[in-house]
């Protein structure tokens, strides 16, 4: 073995060629050794692919470190473990779907015999479908679990596991940190590969209608869709999975006028037309938002791989095509569902919503006027599904959503789902245009009410075990020597999920949080801005969320505060020492 590997990365690659693993995958790690490709050895060998808290994500090839046949066989044998141990005695069940990567349907069908051969039976969705409706088919058969194969919105290089429980959300404490523990015992030889294809049972479209109907109980406001039911609508799928539900739903649900992306609707995993298959980039988008401003059209519709997110653009106060953060788009869409519901007599008086840590505060000023209790929680839609589950027949979920363009109605799924979005979504302009206006021109009405909230995301991409390394210094140094001011504003408290601690630093008072510990630091100024740090728990990313807010006091004087606000966070940004 060559000395220009570090011996611990020369032993970890060594037991893969001695080990018992299949002569293709032997082939490859000898084909970088030849290559002298060390940089990329060290990374794909350096240290386990680590199952966490939300399932597996990584790089697909050879090594500990990536996604592969045995990384993802390790995690489901581990998975099957803890099932057994957690449901002694039943009949155990579990749901698989995945999306349109490389591998997928090979990882999924792995994963469904990994599963039967423990015994578990296995719905297996025979074509990719969209993560939210494997959410629901969780719930809807009865399983105390289910994966799907994706790595949402990564680029092409990636895929991943995600791992769901018996309510259909992705598993949160202690379940989670346990499941880790099984995956980590899990040695190559426990490892059962041979499935037993008796137990592992197709889905398909029986599925897709039984989701179609609830989702389509969620609409609120049929007859102004009929109204505008020729309001043009483009829609892409960005070569995903919401190609199988999108169209047909908006179908259903009365508009008549769709246009599809054709260059983007056949599902790859490739991701040919675009940079990353992520509908929060620009030019991700930028194909559908030619077609849309081509056609004059009234909506854009674009969706992540495995359709959990969605983006959308329309035209702005102005009549100039605006693509809208998630903070935007989901405060007109909780906007649009407790006014349409009010105005259709469908209030019932416990509803409420929940949203995370680091999405507008706008939405609690909303939801608090309008009577509503909001509910906050650490980044992951996995916590918004665990209050549905803790208030489930007490109260009402109406909405919620995350920053990241990721947002949910009703109680029948239990992740963001970007297939109802995009239903509820066109709704919503309809609705607007229906009442003559336009959905930017409520919004600019939201913050004149409720305060000009303004949001920016930024995210430092750190690679490999070096950026790593990094990112865990970064948060180490901010929390050693937490910022005084920022921007020209004292810092006057900060909130540090990891110790789940509050301080307000003019009087040393220290309040306990009460969310679970997580790797989050949060620094509020005395102007009532607040910067959020944490490294992504699903990319080689740190990301900073900066929210500064003022009141508007009148329609007219929206672009001067928005210059206000935007050089308030350039100042924020430029005090961090993070923009590069």
């Amino acid at each position: 073995m060559t000395t220009a590997l570090a011996p611990e990365i020369a032993q970890s690659v060594q037991a893969w060629l001695d080990g018992q693993y299949d002569e293709a995958t032997k082939a490859e790690v000898r084909r970088l050794l030849d290559a002298q490709e060390y940089t990329a050895l060290t990374d794909a060998f350096y240290k386990e692919l680590e199952f966490g808290t939300g399932g597996l994500r990584g790089l697909m090839g050879v090594g500990c470190n990536r996604m592969n046949r045995y990384t993802v066989g390790q995690a489901t044998q581990g998975l099957a473990n803890y099932l057994l141990q957690s449901f002694p005695g039943e009949a155990l069940k579990v749901a698989i779907a995945y999306d349109s990567r490389n591998q997928s349907p090979e990882f999924a069908r792995l994963t469904a015999e990994v599963f039967s051969a423990n015994g578990i039976t296995v719905y297996l969705f025979t074509e990719l479908r969209p993560t939210p409706e494997l959410s629901f088919a969780i719930r809807v058969l009865g399983c105390q679990s289910g994966v799907v194969i994706t790595a949402s919105h990564n680029p092409k290089e990636y895929n991943g596991y995600k791992a769901y429980w018996v309510d259909g959300g992705q598993v949160v404490p202690p379940h989670d940190q346990n499941i880790i523990a099984e995956v980590q015992k899990v040695r190559l030889e426990d490892i059962r590969f041979e499935g037993r294809p008796e137990l592992i049972l197709p889905l398909g479209a029986e599925m897709d209608e039984k989701y179609l109907e609830q989702v389509l109980t969620l609409t609120v406001a049929p007859e102004a869709v009929q109204r505008q039911k020729d309001m043009k609508i483009v829609f892409t799928s960005i070569h995903g999975t919401s190609i199988t539900l999108v169209p047909t739903l908006l179908a259903r649900m009365g508009f008549e006028n769709v246009h599809v992306v054709q260059e983007q609707a056949t599902p790859d995993g490739n991701f040919p037309t675009v940079v990353y298959p992520n509908p929060e980039e620009a030019e991700a988008l930028s194909i559908g938002l030619a077609q849309a401003q081509a056609m004059d059209a009234d909506l854009l519709l674009g969706t992540d791989p495995d359709a959990d997110r969605v983006g959308i653009a329309l035209k702005n106060h102005q009549g100039q095509w605006q693509l809208l953060n998630g903070n935007q788009t989901a405060t007109l869409l909780i906007h649009h569902l407790i006014e349409a519901r009010k105005q259709a007599g469908k209030m019932q008086g416990h509803e409420y919503i929940a949203k995370t840590i680091v999405t507008t505060d706008l939405l609690d000023a909303i939801a608090q006027a309008q009577g509503l209790e909001v509910f906050n929680t650490l980044t992951g839609f996995k916590y918004i599904a665990e209050v549905i589950r803790e208030n489930e027949g007490r109260k009402y979920f109406l909405g919620g959503g995350e920053e990241s363009y990721g947002y949910l109605a009703g109680e029948f799924v239990r992740d963001k789902d970007a297939i109802m979005a995009c239903g509820l979504i066109a709704e919503m302009v309809a609705y607007a245009k229906d009442q003559g206006k336009s959905p930017f021109e409520q919004l600019i009405d939201i913050y004149t009410q409720y305060g000009f909230y303004y949001e920016e995301l930024a995210s430092l991409t750190k690679k490999g075990k070096a950026g790593a390394e990094e990112i865990q210094a970064m948060m180490h140094n901010f929390r050693q020597n937490p910022p005084k001011s920022l921007g020209g504003q004292a810092v006057v408290q900060v909130a540090d999920y990891q110790s789940r601690e509050m301080k307000d630093l003019r009087t040393g008072e220290v309040q306990a949080l009460p969310l679970d510990k997580s790797n989050v630091l949060q620094f509020f100024t005395e102007e009532g801005s607040k910067i959020s740090a944490r490294p992504s728990g699903t990319e080689p990313k740190i990301k900073f969320y900066f929210s500064v807010r003022a009141a508007l006091p009148q329609r007219e004087a929206f672009e001067e505060v928005q210059a206000a606000l935007k050089a308030k966070i350039a100042a924020l940004r430029q005090d961090l020492g993070i923009d590069q």
